[in-house]
């Protein structure tokens, strides 16, 4: 095994680095130097992942970065290993510090790898979502091997994902190589010699449990006044993020009321190893009071043990398995006075707790980092040896994750370039917005929908509260009071220029308050925008617009899903149902599968708003109907290059007369594109998914004049096509029609994937 040893010259670590603040940067920083100091004469270098642009300021060790939400950089960052010639890849996974849809990016990445991939799991679930399972199922295909940090999370990824356990491997978390030390060699240096310390740390956040700890200390302080608790950890990033410190002060305030605050000490900092070596030093009682059961691995369990420190746990996944031979104390979830019971109990029994301390020092030694390097580092050496025995692997695994279709990543530029502090501006010149025409609640209803979109497909990526409330707030400004109709069109003064809007733009703000109600993260935006959907939706019948009524019913849609017993709400779906489909009753034949006698614009939406009604209502006559309809305007708008074309602006299509061919709008594609979607949703026909990769190709050069729509550089959408060449400028209507398109596709790729 020597022999392959020598061969590893170059091993590239992928996850999150210091001096980022999360336990995966410090694992992966952790486990590259302790690999690197077992084979000085091998190269160890990290791939690290960047959640804002300007990224962090990462050491030498770190050779390439990778912006989380640009699909892109995962793929330069596999043509950089590809091309640097690496032996080895490690990858650390965890849902939340890859973007995209949970983490599909770094898909992106490892299907495009011609090397040997290990990775390592942080978490496995037992109940994942079904996009969860697929991600997980994709990376385990892709990696050689599997490291896991529990024989708990052998059985799950056997039972639950179907995962061979001979790829699976269990290497503990490592922990830092500390002296057995008496606890009052460290106090003085936190002023808390004398006391009886016990200690929580890691980042915080509501699951750590940590009140529970805090009920029990007054029970604790009757008996031994002279202990402190201290809570050692900054806030979790993404907590801090959403939430603010509302933990950290909502613990303070307990702390308080229970007549404790004095014994509770707080540390808010994310401290480097030392330092924490140093609390770990100091502490008499370690405590993990977490509140979920499904936690497969703890690292700060794993430091406290290495400290040799007592420990008292929650009986969670990871805890159950360390602490089994009286390594430690296991007590109820939520049960302060049996923590309360343990903690008096080990204080007043130091014979027994140091007896505890024993032995968790000398179990953990396994666990010291020159251990787990090279428990890693053989299995990186079987790894290779395998694919040199076995070369055709490489290739087989090069394919197991191709996809068929790739689509841009999300680029919203433009849309921040378009949007003041009103909302988003109408048009632009190139990409200047052109402030004279003004808004209108078209474009912003259009907004509001792809930005609930955006946070829902990448909540960890995007914090689009601000766009999505100035999109809000411009509807519910827009709606008239006096004739329950939304307006249309404000000039840049903010004065209204009129006071009835167009039936289309009634329907379109509908279709988007119903999308904020049934998709919003945000309950209290939901909350809003259902008020004046109610005072806005009872008017749709007496609009005369087929448009209007397909963009409310699809409103409706959206708004049944989440309140689908709403009687009234689902009595007006069935009479706008009914008038569409009694309207194609009226005026279709057999070489006109259409409700007028003109093809106009944003034609799907008409047989979506079929489809989605017919199958809830269950009348299947419906549902044909759509269906119908939506094969005939995709056969009219498909050229003999069998690419997507849209009926032209400059003449659109009459019965019994020429269909235009030009100007082709974006709005178009999108329209046909999002009804091919609910057709396979429907019928689960795959020729569905065919015709609207078309309708997003439109977008990007599979088109009649072979030009991309989209403008990679500022993404932002050209207005149209013309014959001859491109509308250059890109106005709000293009541009949302493209990121509507781009993410209900994201959305389109995950159900395929499913499906099948």
């Amino acid at each position: 095994m020597s022999k392959i040893l020598s061969k590893i010259r170059n091993i590239a670590f992928i996850g999150n680095y210091l001096p980022r603040k999360c336990g995966i940067a410090t694992f992966t920083y952790d486990l590259l130097n302790a690999i690197s100091n077992e084979l000085p004469n091998q190269s160890c270098w990290a791939i690290a992942m960047n959640d804002f642009i300007e990224g962090y300021n990462y050491p030498s060790d770190v050779r390439f970065e990778i912006n989380v939400n640009r699909l892109n950089e995962y793929k330069l960052a596999a043509e950089f290993i590809n091309i640097n010639k690496v032996d080895i890849v490690c990858l650390q996974h965890e849902f939340g510090i890859y973007g995209g849809e949970n983490g599909k990016n770094i898909l992106g990445l490892i299907q495009n790898l011609r090397v040997p991939l290990i990775t390592t799991f942080h978490t496995v679930l037992l109940n994942p979502t079904l996009g969860q399972k697929i991600v997980v199922e994709k990376i385990c295909e892709k990696s050689d091997y599997i490291v896991v940090m529990s024989y708990k999370a052998i059985d799950i990824l056997k039972k639950k994902y179907s995962i061979q356990e001979k790829k699976i491997i269990v290497i503990p978390h490592g922990i830092p190589d500390l002296p057995f030390m008496d606890p009052s060699f460290y106090k003085d240096q936190f002023g808390v010699e004398g006391k009886n310390v016990l200690l929580t740390f890691g980042l915080l956040n509501p699951s750590k449990g940590i009140e529970i700890v805090i009920d029990a200390l007054p029970d604790i302080l009757r008996e031994h006044p002279n202990t402190v608790y201290i809570i050692l950890g900054a806030t979790h990033p993404n907590i801090l993020r959403e939430q603010g410190e509302s933990y950290r002060h909502a613990l303070q305030i307990r702390a308080r009321n229970k007549g404790v605050e004095d014994n509770v000490l707080f540390y808010n900092h994310f401290v480097d190893l030392k330092e924490l070596c140093n609390f770990l030093g100091a502490t008499d009682i370690y405590i993990t009071p977490y509140l979920n059961k499904e936690q497969i691995v703890s690292g700060t369990l794993c430091y406290a043990l290495g400290g040799g420190n007592a420990v008292i746990s929650t009986p969670y996944w990871h805890a159950e398995e360390l602490l089994s031979n009286e390594i430690g104390k296991i007590i109820d979830f939520n049960d302060s006075h049996s923590l309360a019971s343990q903690v008096l109990y080990l204080i007043n029994h130091k014979v027994e707790r140091d007896s505890m301390r024993k032995k968790a020092y000398k179990f953990t030694r396994k666990m010291v980092w020159k251990e787990v390097a090279r428990k890693y580092i053989e299995v990186f050496t079987n790894t290779l040896a395998e694919r040199i025995s076995h070369p055709d692997l490489i290739s087989r695994k090069n394919y197991l994750l191709s996809t068929p279709f790739e689509m841009p990543e999300l680029k919203l530029d433009h849309i921040y370039r378009l949007t003041d502090d009103v909302g988003i501006l109408q048009h632009a010149k190139f990409i200047i917005p052109i402030r004279k025409h003004g808004y209108s609640t078209d474009d912003n209803a259009r907004a509001l929908i792809a930005t609930i979109m955006v946070e829902n497909l990448f909540p960890e990526d995007y914090n689009l509260v601000n766009l999505v409330s100035k999109y809000l707030s411009f509807l519910l400004h827009a709606f008239n009071e006096e004739n329950k109709r939304f307006r249309n069109f404000m000039g840049y003064d903010r004065r209204w220029l009129d006071e009835t809007g167009t039936d289309d733009c009634h329907g379109r703000a509908i279709w988007s308050l119903g999308i904020t109600i049934g998709s919003s993260k945000i309950k209290r935006l939901a909350d809003i925008a259902l008020d004046f959907f109610n005072r806005s939706v009872s008017i749709l019948p007496t609009l005369t617009s087929p448009r209007a009524w397909a963009f409310g019913l699809i409103g409706i849609h959206a708004y049944l899903i989440r309140f689908s017993g709403d009687s009234k709400i689902r009595r007006i779906r069935e009479e706008l149902a009914f008038k569409l489909y009694n309207l194609y009753l009226k005026n279709a034949e057999d070489n006109w599968e259409w409700l007028e006698d003109i093809i106009t614009y944003d034609n799907g939406k008409i047989p979506e708003a079929l489809l989605m009604s017919g199958q809830w209502i269950q009348n299947n006559d419906m549902v044909n109907a759509g269906i119908k309809m939506l094969e005939w305007l995709i056969k009219i708008q498909t050229n003999e290059k069998n690419s997507f074309s849209p009926i032209g602006n400059k003449g659109w299509y009459h019965k019994d007369g020429e269909k235009a061919i030009f100007d082709q709008q974006p709005i178009e594609a999108q329209s046909i594109c999002e009804a091919c979607i609910e057709a396979y949703k429907v019928t689960q026909n795959k020729k569905w998914i065919s015709e609207a990769r078309k309708c997003s190709e439109w977008f990007l050069g599979n088109n009649d004049i072979k030009i991309s729509l989209y403008d990679y550089k500022t993404g932002g959408c050209y207005d149209g096509l013309t014959y001859n060449g491109i509308n250059i400028n890109q106005g709000a209507e293009s541009t949302l029609a493209w990121v509507l398109t781009l993410l209900n596709m994201y959305s389109f790729e995950n159900l395929i994937e499913i499906s099948e």
